[in-house]
């Protein structure tokens, strides 16, 4: 399912573009997994699973500038957007997604099997095991930031590679997870192409006097920042992480690890 390098880089590009946005910005939507408050403000809602991501910021001294600046643009357009439209995910959460495992009900049904996590977690283990040495070998997978990426429910950066090579070692580790067998059999399959981004904000309030065209405007100008010098991500480790809700992922120590 995953494109070539190619391809990708041409699908994401067009994202960028100023009609894409004014296109985008009329199909926003509140996010439901986040839940409004009596007394203000907005609170995470039960989604639990699964997922294979990169260390999360709060754990990644590697990538501190990469995530600081991303805390900064975070901090500013919640400034400039109207307010109660976005919902800020904790910056110490934020981390690249390298293949979505599990979720919400698909989640709890697995988890109806009493051996169903540990299953998952040793059928992990095995996978990156077997992958280390097609996807491994302690070159780094490197990763730019491109701009904003808009969907239907929240508000992301785009992440561009590098060089082909940072690529296609990640789309051959989703291969190894999304096609084998054993996996499957727990109820995992690929249902996204990879788009390599990090989360800032789901939709809260999105009212409707929502000024679309401003919003695509400021958008396509914020963008502007990273012509030069975008900043860079480079991704050493993918873990298996679970988590409750889209606020924080977590391990246990003995939890399968690969190291690129």
């Amino acid at each position: 399912m995953d494109e070539n390098y190619q391809t990708y880089l041409n699908r994401v590009a067009r994202m960028m573009l100023p009609e894409t946005y004014r296109t985008q910005v009329q199909y926003i939507q509140e996010s439901p997994k986040f839940k409004p408050l009596p007394e203000g403000g907005f609170q995470a809602v039960s989604f639990p699973g699964y997922t294979t991501i990169t260390p999360p910021s709060e754990e990644d001294s590697e990538n501190i500038a990469f995530y600081t600046h991303l805390k900064d643009c975070q901090e500013q357009l919640l400034q400039e957007l109207d307010p109660g439209l976005l919902v800020a995910v904790p910056p110490a959460s934020f981390h690249l997604t390298l293949a979505d495992l599990i979720w919400d009900g698909a989640y709890r049904d697995a988890n109806e099997n009493p051996d169903f996590q540990v299953q998952l977690r040793h059928t992990i283990g095995q996978i990156f095991q077997h992958s280390q040495p097609v996807v491994g070998g302690g070159i780094p997978i490197r990763w730019q930031l491109l701009g904003l990426m808009l969907m239907p429910r929240a508000l992301a950066v785009y992440l561009l590679p590098a060089d082909e090579s940072s690529y296609d070692r990640i789309v051959k580790l989703r291969q190894a997870m999304y096609q084998n067998r054993d996996l499957i059999a727990l109820g995992i399959e690929q249902q996204y192409h990879f788009t390599a981004h990090v989360t800032l904000a789901y939709f809260g309030e999105v009212s409707p006097d929502l000024d679309r065209d401003r919003l695509s405007t400021t958008l396509s100008q914020f963008n502007r920042r990273w012509l030069e010098n975008p900043p860079e991500l480079v991704v050493k480790r993918a873990e298996l992480r679970k988590f409750d809700d889209m606020t924080r992922y977590y391990r246990e120590a003995d939890w399968p690890v690969l190291e690129f």
